[in-house]
C-alpha cells in the first residue's frame, strides 16, 4: 500500500484544486451533496445524532451536516485540512487516510462524498476502507456513499466557464475510459483570470452497482438504496448509496 504521505503528494500534483484549496471551495460552492446526504439520513435514519465524514476536503459539505449532527471529518490532503481549520475553525476535521485511519468511535451516520472512494483503485484497498466504514459505524447505523458507478465514455471535449473570485475561468475536459482497471481519467486544461494556464489529469476508479454491494456486504453493510439525484432512479454516472451496518 502507498504511503499516506505519498499518496496525498500524488494525488495533490494531478488535482488543481487540490493544490488550491480556496479555489476548490469557490467550485464546490453549488454542492448538493450536503443536501441529498440529509435527505437520506431524515429517510433511513431520523433519530441520528453523530456523523464521521470521510475525505471531507475543506469541509464545505461538513459544515452544513454540522449544523444537524455532531461531526467528525477525515482527509488525506494536508493543504485541504489545514484550509479547513482557518476557513471553519470550528469544525473537527482531521488529517488521516481512509484505508488505515481509525477515531476510536462509533457514530450513527458514516459518509463518503464527492467521489472520494474513486480515488482508491486498487481492490484490496477499496476493502480497507469499507472496513474503515464498519469500524466507525454502531449497530443499524448508515452509511451514505456519493461515487461514480458508471463511465464517462464520450471522447470529445467539452469547454466550461467557472467564476472565482479573481474573475473568470475556462476549464476544458476531456474524458478516457480504460476498461481493464475501470479507470475513468479526467483531462482538463485550465485558462486561469490572470493568463495562466494549467493541466491537471483526474483519475477515478468505477465501481459499478454489484461491486459496491459487494463491498458493503463483506464489510457488513445491507445496501438500502442506490440513486443518483434525480429522482429517477439510477440512470446517470454517479450514484448515492445508502446501506444500513448489520453486524453487531
Amino acid at each position: 500500500m502507498t504511503s499516506p504521505d505519498t499518496e496525498a503528494e500524488h494525488v495533490e500534483a494531478t488535482n488543481l484544486l487540490y493544490r488550491d484549496p480556496a479555489l476548490y471551495d469557490v467550485i464546490q460552492s453549488d454542492s448538493t451533496g450536503a443536501g441529498m446526504c440529509q435527505t437520506l439520513i431524515e429517510l433511513h435514519r431520523p433519530d441520528a445524532r453523530t456523523l464521521a465524514d470521510f475525505g471531507c476536503g475543506t469541509g464545505r459539505d461538513l459544515e452544513i451536516l454540522a449544523k444537524r449532527f455532531e461531526c467528525i471529518g477525515v482527509d488525506l490532503q494536508f493543504g485541504m485540512v489545514d484550509h479547513a481549520h482557518q476557513a471553519r475553525p470550528w469544525l473537527d476535521i482531521r488529517t488521516g487516510d481512509m484505508r488505515t485511519v481509525r477515531l476510536g468511535k462509533r457514530m450513527d451516520v458514516v459518509t463518503c462524498m464527492g467521489n472520494s472512494l474513486a480515488y482508491v483503485h486498487d481492490n484490496n484497498e477499496i476493502g480497507q476502507v469499507f472496513a474503515t466504514f464498519a469500524a466507525h459505524a454502531r449497530p443499524d447505523a448508515l452509511l451514505v456513499l456519493c461515487s461514480p458507478v458508471a463511465p464517462i465514455t464520450r471522447t470529445e471535449p467539452t469547454t466550461a466557464t467557472v467564476d472565482t473570485p479573481r474573475g473568470s475561468a475556462t476549464v476544458t475536459i476531456r474524458h478516457e475510459w480504460d476498461l481493464r482497471t475501470q479507470i475513468n481519467t479526467m483531462h482538463r486544461h485550465w485558462v486561469l483570470p490572470w493568463g495562466d494556464e494549467a493541466r491537471d489529469e483526474i483519475r477515478r476508479r468505477v465501481l459499478f452497482p454489484r461491486e459496491l454491494e459487494r463491498y458493503a456486504e463483506g464489510a457488513g453493510f445491507e445496501v438500502l438504496d442506490m440513486l443518483d439525484g434525480t429522482g429517477t432512479g439510477l440512470t446517470g454516472p454517479t450514484a448515492y448509496t445508502v446501506a444500513r451496518y448489520r453486524w453487531r
